[in-house]
């Protein structure tokens, strides 16, 4: 059966107001939640960027029983993956089987903060491969030491250690990067109804759960849909590679100058108030072979939407 799941967005909400959101999607009778791990948003006027492993502490207590997973980490050049493992561990334990741990390579706006350079792809899948390596050996509870092409760990043990594995979820858009995930990791995560990397994931073994993710806005009238994602996710219709290699919410906005709103709709980002059009759109996702589907609900008002998803969407599509 598809789950439905709702996006907690880091990059447009503090960290207070997102448990709330948490707290609310629950409620509604929504199966999962997915929350962002950034340093920056994607352009100023979503606003925020709080540290997702603080606030993830906060939802633990403020949910029962939905299933919560980040969306996802890159735990390679900001933070070290040991303290990566660390949060990893302790949210772990907060929450029990709900969590799901989802890695990527990332993206140059949240990881260059630190002076490191921004490498091309394919040293950064390698760097997520030792990563993953040394984050499984710590999450065994043994002591680990590591002299590693990119990482160094020396004599570090994590005391507070789930007794099991955490369940891992691999970004991937391209070819190379679902294979590694169906080798390295329990599932696959992507944005979007994409069918290419679930061929991809699967052609190469993998048979985890596939999560995406719907961009979209729900407001009384499409035209304030689109108006809302045109000022606080016009990224949502860049093209190509631009997310994962500008460096800045500032170079974001100026590559937003060349968006149109009429480019929104051609993104497919969904600004229709009329619930069939979201169905539809969970209904593509889920034929391009997703399990897990998750909205975004774009701009401040999200108990709009949740009140929609909850009274117009969800009873169609659980």
């Amino acid at each position: 059966m598809t789950q439905i799941g709702y996006t907690l967005s880091s990059e447009e909400h503090g960290p207070n107001e997102l448990v709330d959101i948490a707290r609310r999607a629950e409620d509604a009778g929504f199966d999962f939640l997915s929350i962002s791990d950034h340093f920056h948003p994607w352009v100023s006027a979503q606003g925020e960027s709080p540290f997702v492993w603080s606030t993830l502490g906060g939802i633990a207590e403020a949910t029962e029983d939905i299933e919560v997973g980040v969306g996802v980490t890159c735990p390679t050049i900001r933070i070290h993956p040991i303290n990566v493992a660390h949060a990893v561990a302790t949210v772990d334990e907060m929450f029990g089987d709900r969590f799901t741990f989802g890695v990527g390579t990332g993206e140059n706006l949240n990881e260059h903060v630190t002076g490191e350079r921004w490498p091309e792809h394919d040293v950064r899948l390698e760097m997520l491969d030792e990563a993953m390596d040394v984050m499984s050996k710590l999450w065994t509870g043994e002591t680990v030491s590591h002299h590693g092409e990119h990482f160094t760990v020396e004599n570090a043990r994590l005391y507070t250690c789930p007794d099991e594995q955490p369940t891992t979820i691999g970004s991937a858009f391209g070819p190379q990067t679902a294979e590694w995930v169906a080798e390295n990791t329990d599932g696959l995560w992507c944005s979007g109804p994409k069918e290419a990397p679930v061929e991809a994931y699967e052609d190469a073994g993998g048979d985890g759960p596939k999560y995406t993710q719907l961009h979209g806005c729900y407001a009384e009238t499409e035209d304030e849909a689109v108006d809302t994602v045109y000022e606080y996710w016009p990224n949502g219709s860049m093209p190509g590679e631009l997310s994962q290699v500008l460096p800045n919410p500032a170079h974001f906005e100026q590559a937003a100058q060349l968006v149109e709103k009429e480019d929104i709709a051609e993104s497919g980002t969904t600004t229709s108030p009329d619930p069939q059009d979201h169905i539809d759109s969970i209904e593509q996702a889920v034929d391009a072979g997703y399990d897990h589907v998750y909205f975004h609900q774009i701009g401040p008002d999200q108990e709009l939407a949740i009140e929609f998803y909850e009274e117009e969407v969800l009873p169609s599509v659980q």
